[in-house]
């Protein structure tokens, strides 16, 4: 429910967006026409106005309120005047108040009040009927709160967002589809929590902090009929979405004490890139950090936590429709250089015997299939899961696998192919046939630092020594290798030992 939820909301910004510059003419009343039709997404009162005041090309629409009610929420926006201004060159420019309140009300629970503050706003509507750009320029945007109404109680405190130095520029063609591409920065990102925990003593919850420089771009596709009341079936019906973030760095602090709790400490990050696209027929997603540190000091705990990064990365892309073609599919993890402090290397390792160099772990796999049935489509929610394999697999190859930690070093790739023809002979999988080689380094050293420590007794390490023994070759000074592989015929070795 959360997810369909966030999902219906972004759903919305995105019409929004398409709606609203799809049909705009180049006179300021059919701009407002279009904002007032495009108002159906959310209800039929979701706009109301007390007046229409137009001169010439300018049109000014006196105290606009804009309301959002779901089940989950309700969202009034008491938006005041807008004014649309032609310019008399064929476009049309929107300016709106310089803030406003916005009141979010939960069922059966508090009421909250935002404002709203837009300094130096300005959206300006160009092109022509099918393919229109409008440019959204902004010195800050504010989003503060005002106060929080539960019952007999009210609470206040110092928190917002803010967004400083914003430009965007957004192209929307129209015909079978509906097709936005947009693109933008944004100066910095303020974030500001600061107050005390209603009905409490010396209890409190600060949080601040600042992102730099933030590029964005991205492109939505959807049919001029999407439904958005449903959002189940809107990828079924054309819905795509495309989008990359980037930003320059961030830092974070917080100071958090609540019942009788503290906890403060800091976080930041270098490089941020962002990456996504969902379809009916694609999910793909990508996420990676450079130096990253987290820094936490709590009651909790004896001793400050430290952990830091070079970097962060995580990744999936995969297929969703139904197909004969095999299709790309790929998934992978980056920990590089994980390091932590030595009060917590201290608590299992106080005679520092473990080299305490910095960890990595990272694996990268990638393949084809083939989804037997579209994931996407509601229709197919029972086959999918009263089916064992919805995807025919088709290949799959490591690509990357390398951990390193406490002086050992695992490294590997390889790949296999698989006959779907054959689901018995490696059943409940199709047959495989291919080679991994693993290397690993370091391993009887730590195994004897491990035994020193008292961490692992002696007869336990004898098994994995054994198993070095029998399934890999010596390649060097505490070096081995193994070749695990899966010929045509079926049979699986060991560095050309039959193990099956």
């Amino acid at each position: 429910m959360t997810y369909t939820t966030r999902l219906q909301g972004a759903v919305c910004c995105a019409a929004l967006i398409a709606g609203g510059a799809a049909q705009a003419d180049v006179t300021a009343a059919q701009v407002w026409e279009d904002w007032q039709a495009l108002s159906a997404v959310y209800g039929e009162d979701a706009i109301s106005f007390s007046a229409e005041d137009l001169s010439g090309d300018t049109l000014i629409v006196r105290d606009v309120t804009m309301t959002v009610d779901t089940p989950e929420v309700d969202v009034v926006a008491e938006v005041g005047d807008i004014t649309f201004a032609g310019q008399g060159n064929g476009t049309v420019l929107v300016t709106m108040v310089e803030s406003y309140p916005v009141t979010v009300s939960l069922p059966g629970g508090p009421e909250i009040t935002l404002i709203l503050s837009q300094s130096g706003l300005e959206m300006l509507f160009s092109g022509e009927p099918g393919d229109m750009t409008y440019d959204i320029t902004a010195d800050s945007t504010k989003l503060a709160l005002q106060d929080v109404v539960d019952g007999d109680d009210t609470f206040t405190g110092d928190v917002y967002l803010e967004f400083s130095d914003l430009a965007s520029t957004y192209n929307v063609q129209t015909g079978d589809l509906i097709e936005v591409t947009y693109d933008g920065t944004v100066g910095s990102f303020d974030l500001l929590v600061d107050f005390e925990v209603p009905g409490q003593t010396d209890e409190y919850v600060t949080i601040g902090g600042k992102t730099e420089n933030m590029a964005f771009g991205g492109a939505v596709t959807m049919p001029p009929d999407v439904v958005f009341e449903n959002p189940d079936v809107m990828f079924t019906d054309g819905f795509a979405t495309q989008s990359r973030y980037t930003i320059e760095n961030s830092a974070y602090v917080f100071d958090i004490n609540v019942d009788r709790d503290q906890m403060s400490g800091s976080f930041s990050a270098g490089a941020t890139t962002l990456d996504s696209e969902v379809s009916k027929d694609k999910l793909a997603y990508a996420a990676s950090s450079d130096d990253v540190a987290v820094n936490v000091t709590s009651s909790a705990f004896p001793f400050p936590i430290e952990v830091g990064l070079a970097q962060y990365g995580i990744g999936l892309e995969m297929p969703l429709a139904k197909s004969d073609e095999p299709s790309d599919f790929g998934f992978n993890i980056d920990l590089v250089d994980v390091t932590i402090n030595d009060m917590i290397w201290n608590l299992f390792d106080p005679g520092s015997v473990l080299p305490r160099d910095a960890a990595t772990i990272q694996v990268a796999l990638s393949g084809l299939a083939k989804p037997l049935i579209d994931l996407m489509d509601p229709a197919n929610e029972d086959a999918l899961f009263r089916s064992e394999m919805p995807i025919e697999l088709v290949s799959v190859a490591l690509d990357r696998l390398r951990i390193s930690a406490a002086g050992a070093v695992v490294t590997g790739e390889g790949e296999f192919t698989f006959d779907n023809t054959d689901m018995q002979s490696f059943a409940p999988l199709p047959k495989p046939e291919g080679d991994v080689i693993v290397e690993i380094s370091g391993l009887n050293a730590l195994l004897d630092n491990l035994v020193s420590m008292g961490l692992l007794p002696e007869e336990q390490a004898m098994a994995p020594r054994m198993m070095m023994g029998v399934f890999a070759r010596s390649t060097g000074d505490d070096q081995i290798e193994t070749k695990l592989e899966v010929t045509a015929d079926g049979e699986v070795l060991a560095n050309g030992q039959r193990l099956r």
